[in-house]
């Protein structure tokens, strides 16, 4: 049965050949429908190699006698009217191609699957969900991401935390316990690995087979919907990593989808993502580029998502194995396509780019010659500082540079400094195992390369189990390590991130011009021989300033002189060698006061304690302005209140 109204137009039709249909989960897929008092349910699917499409289920035993397809045009797309309510039934579309080669294949835009190792679509209404997130989308309107603070925590959902009998956490069961998690130490938004469906754990859901469906590892999409709007209603923003590059080749999915190479590129050379195993999308076919961009869209409208990191954009820009020298222009083409329907859509979404090569321009906008994401992760900046970290450091003069370098390109694109999931697995060993030299040592290093990370430009991003110290590299198959939090160095080390990241939340300097150069100014960058560095971070307004003082080796340093840029006094506000961390407690408890003695440049000068493998960070001593009963101002100094114990 085909009921007029619900046939596709020829309009919707003409987009989706054309590249531009954004909304293409609205007609493909199986939906649900009611008409004068009847239930439908209808199946849509794009397959123009078929010679006969069949739908089978567990609602006919499987066979697809009385359950076949109509073609809707010549240019492959298939229709069935069910003349019943579906929901909740399991199914598949038979595939017979010219060949007569016949194929099982799940629905590239079913809503909901079965639970792995099976792999039937599911009958699936996403409606019905009562979304209480109002008040964090208006917020988020009125304060756009560039000026504002983010530490982002990178989480894969199988592994952060298990039950007790090893199985995963739901998401209503994430909701409860990583929610509060998050809150307590202080991050800004949560990403996670992807959550289409897939078949094989251990690809963490980089090898998807269901891009509209939330993979029923851990719950239904409902549950999913529960899981972002209470972040939302926490204040909490959510990112997810998505994939439109490469797609697994399981039988099940989109490889050969009809038999031909439809979803991926024809030619051998392009389609083989030899490093993965995967095929690569064929970013130059219209249709493929309304089934992704759709897909964006239907995360940002069903699942209220604030952001994606896209994967492994090199494979997108660049020809896949043509070792990076072939720029690709149907993936350039394709990436600032789908930003543009992003912004278009909302223009407060988050979106960044996993780019390890130097391609020009990927965060400005497209109308400016851009790729048009508004972040990137600075990969370079990643590899140099761990390169630098990992080397002893009586070493370290050597490798100066790896640590300067970054700020020579610091400002010419949009930033997120990552420490991601890539760099502790595989052999690569923890962030805390990467540092060289004894116990004490390792931790005090791992406090200084997160002090740092944190001082530099450039947003944040951290990998779940940083800020237990993990010495195990990620264990994608367990939990993290929770047990940690019982021994001392592990306890302090958590202590040390929670305050970390409240220092940075609160303090304008370390992220209100993190795209700007008037926001960053060396002091000294060329003490090498020593391994330390200075410099000072910027905030907006005049006169709101920190000096960040790093360094890399164990000496300590009881009278070391700086140039400071104005009189006064100076407080230390941080120190990442104080006992409370696990450190030897070279701190500064006294304001320090500038000298008018010029160094490094500058008219003024103070000397502190700069303590073995430390960050310090020092802040003027702010004034503040009075009337005398005479009505003449007065000044006076910001002091400590001893009777609070506060900083006035």
């Amino acid at each position: 049965m085909v009921l007029n109204s619900l046939l596709p137009t020829d309009y919707q039709l003409h987009l989706f050949h054309e590249g531009t249909f954004y909304e293409s989960y609205r007609l493909f897929g199986a939906h649900l429908f009611e008409e004068n008092e009847r239930q439908f349910t209808r199946f849509c699917v794009w397959a123009p190699s078929a010679a006969i499409v069949r739908l089978v289920g567990d609602f006919n035993n499987w066979n697809g006698e009385g359950y076949t397809f109509h073609r809707v045009n010549n240019e492959g797309v298939w229709m069935l009217m069910v003349d019943r309510n579906l929901e909740g039934a399991l199914y598949k579309y038979e595939i017979i191609n010219h060949n007569g080669e016949r194929l099982l294949k799940s629905d590239p835009f079913g809503y909901y699957s079965e639970l792995r190792p099976r792999t039937a679509s599911i009958v699936y209404s996403l409606n019905g969900y009562q979304w209480n997130d109002h008040n964090w989308r208006t917020r988020k309107e009125k304060k756009p991401i560039y000026a504002e603070p983010a530490a982002i925590y990178e989480v894969h959902a199988g592994s952060w935390k298990k039950k007790e009998d090893g199985s995963f956490l739901t998401y209503r069961e994430l909701a409860e316990q990583l929610i509060p998690y998050v809150l307590e130490h202080g991050f800004t938004q949560i990403e996670l690995l992807p959550l289409v469906e897939h078949p094989f754990d251990d690809s963490w859901g980089y090898q998807g087979t269901g891009y509209y469906s939330v993979t029923s590892r851990y719950g239904t999409p409902q549950d999913l919907m529960f899981f972002i709007d209470q972040c939302h209603q926490n204040g909490i923003g959510v990112i997810l990593d998505w994939v439109p590059g490469h797609f697994c080749k399981d039988d099940h999915g989109l490889f050969r989808f009809d038999g031909s190479y439809l979803f991926e590129y024809q030619n051998s050379h392009d389609r083989e993502n030899h490093e993965w195993g995967t095929a690569n999308f064929d970013l130059g076919k219209p249709e493929v580029q309304s089934f992704l961009i759709s897909n964006a869209l239907f995360w940002m409208e069903y699942f209220h998502v604030d952001g994606f990191r896209v994967d492994a954009v090199a494979n997108i820009i660049y020809w896949p194995n043509s070792d990076g020298c072939h720029s690709n222009p149907y993936g350039l083409e394709f990436l600032k396509k789908l930003n543009k329907a992003i912004f278009e859509q909302d223009e407060n979404m988050l979106m960044i780019a996993e780019d390890s090569t130097d391609w020009p321009q990927v965060t400005s906008p497209v109308h400016y010659g851009g790729l048009g994401f508004n972040y990137k992760w600075n990969m370079g900046w990643m590899n140099d500082i761990l390169t630098y970290m990992e080397a002893p450091s009586s070493q370290r003069a050597k490798h100066h540079s790896k640590v300067t370098f970054s700020l020579l390109y610091a400002f010419n694109e949009n930033f997120v400094l990552p420490f991601s999931h890539d760099e502790v697995v595989h052999g690569k060993k923890s962030l805390l195992d990467k540092m060289p030299g004894d116990y004490w040592q390792k931790f005090a290093q791992l406090r200084l390369l997160l002090g740092f990370m944190f001082a530099h430009p450039g947003k944040k991003l951290l990998f779940m189990g940083t800020e237990l110290g993990q010495f195990a590299e990620w264990k994608f198959r367990e939990q993290l390590d929770w047990h940690l939090l019982e021994y001392d160095m592990h306890k302090k080390l958590n202590d040390y991130v929670k305050e970390l990241l409240k220092l940075y939340k609160r303090s304008k300097p370390l992220y209100e011009l993190d795209h700007l150069g008037e926001g960053f100014e060396w002091i000294d960058v060329d003490n090498g021989q020593q391994s330390i560095f200075s410099f000072m971070r910027k905030g907006a307004k005049e006169g709101e300033f920190f000096i960040i003082i790093g360094n890399f080796t164990e000496k300590t340093y009881l009278d070391y002189k700086i140039g400071v840029p104005a009189a006064g006094q100076y407080r230390e506000i941080f120190n990442s060698d104080q006992l409370a961390f696990g450190g030897a407690g070279f701190v500064n408890k006294r304001v320090v006061k500038a000298e008018e003695s010029s160094f490094h440049g500058r008219p003024y000068s103070v000397k502190l304690t700069v303590s073995p493998f430390g960050l310090t960070i020092l802040r003027p001593v702010k004034k503040r302005k009075e009337m005398n009963s005479n009505g003449e101002e007065k000044v006076r100094r910001n002091a400590t209140s001893r009777r609070k114990g506060k900083q006035a």
